[in-house]
């Protein structure tokens, strides 16, 4: 996919990931929308990208509100005709041992990291089946993969993020020739271990704050990697580590 003249939808870019991603989808001719529920911080993001020459429009969204997705596409279809890509960044990751029975975090996971990537998929597809092309990228995790203490929940939505992209690439790809990629990473230095809120689980992450972690620009660029293919080639997993991580 050329990125010139696209449209890339973005959950989460007020921060970390979803803010790089904009800055390096941008800066390849994407017009981009900022999707998240700070808005100030989106429109510091929208006035940086603008300044460097590149497109953007803002839009608060709540992706745990389906209405908030469709008016999200409504106004992107209104400013720039219709939306190409979707990046379904937003996510959390408040880690606790399952004794700890934090249940309203446990809710607060499964209605941001799996329903806001459902809401964010119903919002786009009728555009992009109508159009017969398209591309979804999902934010899975490499805790898909492997339990670590603490992430049972977590976790267990990022696997539901991986086995819904699998999903959604073979009933959608071969008919609609709309393209799905699971991204799939270690740790990259985000606030998302700032959501923490188990004591036992900070102590146990000790060691890993003084790891290099991957950095959002990392994943921005594996996104990029993944959009920038012919159209006949779908990405299916980008699953990627930093070198020090085990």
């Amino acid at each position: 996919m050329d990125l010139k003249n696209k449209v890339v939808m973005i959950t989460g870019a007020s921060s970390g990931i979803g803010k790089a991603t904009a800055m390096k989808l941008a800066k390849e001719g994407a017009s981009v929308v900022l999707c998240a529920r700070s808005e100030d911080e989106l429109n510091t993001l929208k006035d940086k990208i603008v300044k460097n020459g590149g497109k953007a429009i803002v839009v608060k969204t709540d992706v745990t509100k389906s209405a908030d997705l469709k008016e999200a596409v409504s106004q992107t279809i209104k400013e720039y005709g219709s939306v190409d890509v979707l990046v379904n960044n937003a996510g959390l990751m408040p880690l606790s041992l399952i004794e700890k029975l934090k249940t309203d975090e446990w809710e607060k996971m499964v209605d941001v990291n799996i329903k806001g990537v459902l809401n964010g998929v119903a919002a786009v597809l009728p555009t992009m089946k109508k159009n017969k092309s398209g591309h979804i990228i999902n934010m899975s995790s490499s805790a898909a993969h492997n339990y670590f203490p603490g992430g049972a929940v977590y976790c267990a939505t990022k696997v539901a993020v991986k086995m819904f992209s699998e999903g959604l690439r073979k009933e959608l790809a071969p008919q609609y020739g709309i393209n799905i990629t699971s991204i799939e990473p270690g740790a990259v230095d985000t606030s998302l271990f700032e959501t923490i809120t188990d004591a036992d689980i900070k102590e146990k992450l000790k060691d890993m704050k003084e790891m290099t972690k991957l950095e959002a620009e990392d994943i921005a660029n594996a996104i990029f990697y993944a959009l920038n293919q012919p159209t006949r080639v779908n990405i299916n997993d980008v699953y990627i580590m930093p070198t020090e991580q085990g």
